[in-house]
């Protein structure tokens, strides 16, 4: 039997990565990377696609890459998405329950979601994800309770809808596809890499995970469990090194590993030192102080985090952020961003590695799992498997046969009471049957495990 993988790939400003993954039979719950590919994007700005030719190149090369080192080929692939064109609205929606409806099932669930796909939109905007956040029944919030088995005539959801562009999303699919591959799924960047640093006590305790890549800053705020808000910061670490080539007067290259080698967002922090460097073309070294750097980089990163900080307010869950912040992406490896964050914001904050789910990677590759650039790609492989276990569930559940409804044993057929009544005969004595389970048991399970480990609809 093939084993089963699942594909993630990343489309960034910077960097695209392809990531394929495996479940470790081993440790119930985790993967295990057997394939990575990373190369420089090129036709990706702020994490939109610009040159549908160029970024279809990259994809190649990086898919490439990660499947010859798994030693299988690739089809489908789960992809992520972010840009400053991603929009996130709240709407609250209402179905009724048929009167002859003893209480409420999973197909009502299925419908309100469903009808959430009918709410008004600007044009050229579609749905990308739908994410169910607290029940009404009959006007009263079910707090850690599954609707389903309620009893009630109206059933109501808070829901958090994310939205997109539907150029932008075209343009990925359309490099994917001309790339010569099927997309799984589309996927929130920041909900991908939520996956992968976070576990269920960091989104009940309340957490912010912000993800700080090459040309946008994702922020996915979580508390109870359940996603709260979303949200896309036009400015990343591309914007840091753009700023240290203008105020240093080098190339991008140089920008660049200045800020990596360097660089820090807390001036106070760094020793008076200064960096020489080559000249270009046989030019006089070059000379940088680098505290007048780390002013530079302070300067970009306090806008970064006030963007944020403004998102955390403007969600209403400061004071719920048990959890605090945590940074991923890489930008998270900027020198004393934790601190500095924590510092700015009056919230912990710490760095997420995207090793939480995964137990390691396969004997011979070279790929450091615990680096916080690969948060979205593993992310995504741990988002297809998660998609994979609710499709195998629902074939299961349509295939298992509906029970047969059992005889009312209070009915009386009438006729009878005119007949003499025959002996009955005698019979064997029978093996008790064990009980089975419960079909409403079953359902409720589903639904406490679906609002327990915030499955993604």
């Amino acid at each position: 039997m093939d084993k089963q993988i699942v594909v993630g790939l990343d489309i960034g400003t910077t960097k695209i990565a392809c990531l394929i993954g495996e479940r470790d039979e081993e440790n119930k719950g985790k993967i295990r990377i057997i394939g990575h590919g990373k190369v420089a994007s090129v036709g990706v700005v702020h994490g939109e696609v610009k040159n549908l030719l160029d970024a279809t190149k990259s994809i190649e090369k990086a898919v490439a890459m990660a499947a010859e080192e798994a030693k299988c080929p690739v089809n489908d692939v789960y992809v992520g998405i972010a840009g400053q064109h991603i929009q996130s609205q709240k709407n609250r929606g209402m179905i009724s329950i048929p009167s002859d409806q003893e209480f409420i099932e999973e197909a009502d669930i299925n419908r309100l979601i469903s009808e959430q796909n009918n709410i008004p939109l600007d044009p050229g905007v579609e749905i990308i994800h739908i994410f169910p956040q607290r029940y009404f029944v009959d006007n009263e919030e079910l707090k850690d309770v599954s609707p389903i088995g309620a009893s009630g005539v109206r059933l109501a959801a808070d829901f958090h809808i994310v939205t997109g562009k539907s150029d932008c999303i075209r343009n990925i699919i359309s490099c994917v596809r001309r790339a010569g591959l099927n997309v799984k799924g589309i996927v929130l960047e920041p909900i991908a890499s939520g996956l992968a640093v976070l576990n269920q006590e960091d989104r009940d305790a309340g957490v912010a995970l912000v993800d700080i890549g090459g040309g946008t800053t994702d922020v996915a705020i979580f508390t109870e469990g359940v996603i709260r808000h979303t949200h896309v910061i036009p400015f990343a670490g591309k914007n840091i090194t753009e700023d240290i080539r203008k105020g240093c007067t080098v190339l991008p290259d140089t920008a660049e590993k200045l800020k990596v080698q360097f660089g820090s967002c807390m001036p106070e922090c760094v020793d008076d030192a200064v960096v020489s460097f080559p000249g270009v073309k046989g030019q006089a070294p070059r000379h940088v102080d680098v505290r007048f750097l780390a002013n530079i980089i302070k300067a970009r990163t306090s806008e970064i985090i006030d963007f944020v900080y403004n998102e955390i307010v403007e969600s209403q869950t400061e004071k719920q952020l048990v959890g605090g912040i945590v940074l991923t992406g890489g930008g998270a490896k900027l020198k004393d961003i934790v601190n500095f964050t924590a510092y700015k914001t009056g919230i912990s904050t710490r760095i997420g590695t995207p090793d939480e789910h995964v137990s390691g990677v396969a004997e011979g590759k070279s790929i450091d799992v615990s680096d916080p650039i690969y948060a979205t790609g593993i992310g995504l492989v741990l988002y297809g498997f998660e998609e994979i276990d609710i499709e195998e569930e629902e074939m299961k559940k349509e295939s298992e046969p509906e029970p047969e409804p059992e005889p009312n044993p209070h009915t009386i057929d009438p006729g009878i009471l005119d007949e003499e009544p025959e002996p009955e005969p005698e019979k064997a004595p029978q093996k008790p049957k064990k009980p089975k389970k419960s079909w409403l048991k079953s359902i409720e399970d589903y639904l406490g495990d679906f609002l327990k480990d915030d499955q993604i609809v």
